[in-house]
């Protein structure tokens, strides 16, 4: 019980030294990632349809 308690305690004091971003950070952050998502899926899906149909056009 006692190792327990002494981990919260060290948890506690680490987490006072973190510093973490602001708003305005954060909000910047994620339109980025979901910017970047958006144009991962729009190549992957245009690969997608250009191999299916180059495998309908060719192959069956």
């Amino acid at each position: 019980m006692n190792t327990a308690i002494t981990f919260l305690r060290e948890v506690r004091t680490e987490l006072k030294k973190t510093s973490f971003p602001s708003r305005q950070v954060t909000v910047r952050n994620t339109l980025i990632v979901i910017a970047f998502s958006i144009a991962v899926a729009l190549f992957l899906g245009g690969l997608d349809m250009a191999f299916s149909y180059a495998l309908t056009k060719f192959a069956l």
